[in-house]
């Protein structure tokens, strides 16, 4: 008897992780995740943030639990990843972004941009990718960019950043797959988000990304929700070393003109 399409989507008895789940899009996903039955670990720098977003999981009728977690530090992911060795899903989504021009940066910017994006899921990734592999089982949701594929001026650092973490989730997926442990990229597009709100201020720049998407409009945090239980739940089960877009179109649309045919 083929196994129920709906079934696929439980994730109830399952712990998921999501590290930067005290706002913006890490937040949707952990609140998604509860809803489809997981309990819920919010992972944040601001444990103010990841406290509130417990509280919206446990007022939905969920189960979650706040953890303070500093990506920058190895000490604190290891530490994380053993005091919740049971996990079967991790999610990362972490951000930060320094918008300069490359001859305006300095090593400073480098050198944050790439800790907290990039060696930031690094780190993630090894901790949590070791006891999933343990256990025979897994889904890791790193959080690219489609900056990873595109740019525009002032994003080169974040970009590189980006890009480096499609190509970890490959390495790693390619890696783990024997072992049950599954890795993902999502790769968003424009959303409306606390890392975005410097774009936001300028009215002229805000109003450019609308174009550019078939859409016309911005992303919400909500509308990366269902990918993120996609790529946890068992109904992603053949899917691993992926990069999936969830941009409102930008990536198909070179933006240029639409032709009165």
């Amino acid at each position: 008897m083929a196994q129920s399409v709906k079934a696929l989507f439980d994730l109830s008895e399952r712990k998921a992780v999501v590290v930067g789940g005290g706002s913006g899009l890490g937040q949707a996903g952990a609140l998604a995740l509860a809803e489809f039955g997981a309990h819920v670990v919010v992972g944040d720098f601001n444990m103010a943030a990841a406290e509130e977003t417990v509280r919206q999981i446990t007022a939905a009728g969920g189960t979650g639990q706040a953890c303070e977690l500093d990506v920058t530090s190895t000490d604190a992911v290891t530490a994380a990843a053993a005091e919740h060795s049971d996990a079967e899903v991790l999610v990362i989504t972490p951000g930060y972004n320094a918008r300069k021009r490359l001859l305006n940066t300095t090593d400073e910017d480098f050198d944050k941009v790439i800790d907290v994006n990039l060696k930031g899921t690094y780190r993630l990734m090894r901790a949590f990718g070791a006891t999933m592999a343990g256990r025979g089982k897994g889904s890791i949701i790193t959080f690219a960019s489609f900056r990873a594929l595109v740019v525009e001026p002032g994003q080169g650092i974040y970009a590189a950043a980006k890009a480096g973490v499609v190509q970890l989730t490959k390495t790693m997926a390619t890696e783990l797959g024997t072992a049950g442990v599954r890795v993902n990229a999502l790769l968003p597009g424009a959303f409306e988000t606390p890392l975005t709100r410097q774009i936001k201020d300028d009215p002229q720049w805000w109003s450019a990304y609308e174009q550019k998407s078939p859409l016309k409009r911005w992303g919400q945090p909500h509308e990366l929700a269902g990918a993120i239980v996609f790529l946890a739940c068992d109904a992603s089960s053949f899917v691993t070393g992926s990069s999936m877009l969830v941009d409102g179109g930008w990536m198909a649309n070179d933006g240029r003109f639409e032709p009165k045919v």
